[in-house]
């Protein structure tokens, strides 16, 4: 037995990637802040995880443990989505989740995490998960014991009964059986799930504040909660230090949740001016997951979504695009997030393009999933940006991305916490 568990531990140790004391990057050319473009070789000095010191040219003046030649690359901070489902696969039958375990979550987990941090992604904000499975994720990949991103969790999404979130498409005695405990009704109640979210260890509050397209509630895609409800889930969630990410669509529904103080609009679909001027107000950010509408569009038709979804799915289709125009004309920040899971993940560098054909400057677009992505998760001082003092999480491609945005898809070395992406 003490073999086994020798040999075990000796495997773990090996598919853990350790950090060095210290590693000098030589880079060809490096984007440390896409507001300031890119300044030229220069050599990056790693020490313990983070950024100790940064020089000009590519002579290395370090003393390091290591040394990593990029000098034919450009490097960029590593990139943050900030709407993923690392727990989940696109494209399965909804029935699957009366039938799979909740722990299958972290094995899909498992490999969804490995595919996203090596396309590149070093920091996501899981988006809604079972109970635990994004918690113990988040702890693999910081402990290093998993290869993966920085996760930043939301756990269980709160809903409201019979909404988006909610269990729905079954008959009563299995939805009673797979009740997350996450729905509410009434401001009391929606306060005490919020609460009780962040007892169980959510670093972000996530809601469904309309309807959704991919799940088998057929109420159109408007408004959910109340307006009394969504400003005692914002209040209750300032309160406690922690931000609100509501998942919508409709323009009403997107209005009220701004007017309420939720802190980002995911998807956004339908916003329009209105939805958008309170938005502004309120310094609501956007984070528009244009590529969840590409993975929708691959599978529509094909006889993978019901007809409730079918419904939705084109309502949305439609629309694809316009509120990212539109948010940018009338100045409504704009974030980087994918809905990764409803299409595959590892592929959430096609975002970069998608917004900037609908109206971002590469600059923008590099900038929506590095400093204002940083900036909407409160860590500005922590990532986003290649700056001493700041994790080392770092991304090298093969061209400049502000005069080719599409290299940012294919990353051909990545770094995360220091610890190089194998």
């Amino acid at each position: 037995m003490f073999r086994s568990m020798l040999l075990a531990s000796i495997a773990l140790a090996a598919a853990t990637p350790a950090l060095a004391e210290t590693q000098a990057i030589i880079v060809g050319n490096l984007i440390s802040d896409a507001a300031t473009g890119p300044t030229g070789p220069a050599v990056i000095l790693v020490e313990n995880g983070r950024i100790k010191e940064i020089a000009k040219g590519t002579t290395n003046p370090f003393q390091a443990d290591s040394v990593v030649d990029l000098s034919t690359k450009t490097l960029v901070p590593g990139f943050i989505d900030l709407h993923v489902h690392l727990t989940g696969d696109p494209g399965g039958d909804f029935r699957d989740e009366a039938v799979d375990p909740d722990e299958w979550g972290v094995v899909m987990g498992v490999k969804n995490a490995a595919l996203t941090v090596k396309a590149g992604f070093t920091t996501v904000r899981e988006a809604g998960s079972a109970q635990n499975t994004a918690f113990v994720l988040r702890r693999g990949t910081a402990e290093g014991k998993i290869v993966g991103p920085r996760i930043v969790a939301a756990g269980p999404a709160l809903s409201i009964v019979g909404g988006h979130g909610d269990v729905t498409g079954f008959r009563k005695d299995v939805l009673a059986a797979l009740e997350t405990g996450y729905t509410c009704t009434g401001p009391v109640e929606c306060a005490e799930k919020v609460r009780k979210a962040s007892r169980l260890g959510a670093d972000v509050i996530k809601i469904t504040a309309t309807g959704g397209v991919l799940s088998q509630q057929g109420r159109g895609l408007e408004a959910h909660f109340t307006d009394a409800e969504m400003k005692s889930i914002a209040d209750t969630a300032h309160s406690l230090g922690l931000k609100v990410m509501a998942h919508a669509h409709g323009a009403r529904g997107i209005e009220a949740a701004a007017a309420a103080g939720i802190d980002t609009i995911d998807h956004g679909t339908f916003a329009d001016e209105a939805a958008l001027k309170v938005m502004k107000a309120k310094g609501t950010v956007l984070v528009p997951t244009l590529m969840a509408l590409e993975g929708v569009r691959a599978r529509i038709g094909k006889g993978i979504y019901t007809p409730t979804v079918e419904v939705k799915a084109r309502q949305a289709l439609e629309a694809a695009g316009r509120q990212v125009t539109r948010a940018k004309a009338m100045g409504v920040t704009v974030a980087f997030g994918t809905d990764a899971g409803v299409f595959e993940h590892g592929s959430n560098g096609s975002e970069f393009a998608l917004l900037v054909k609908a109206g971002l400057t590469p600059a923008e677009a590099l900038a929506s999933a590095t400093t204002v992505a940083a900036k909407t998760l409160g860590m500005e001082n922590e990532i986003g940006r290649i700056a001493v003092g700041y994790s080392a999480d770092l991304v090298a491609v093969s061209e400049n991305p502000l005069t080719n945005i599409t290299t940012l898809e294919k990353p051909s070395w990545v770094m995360v916490r220091g610890r190089i992406v194998p």
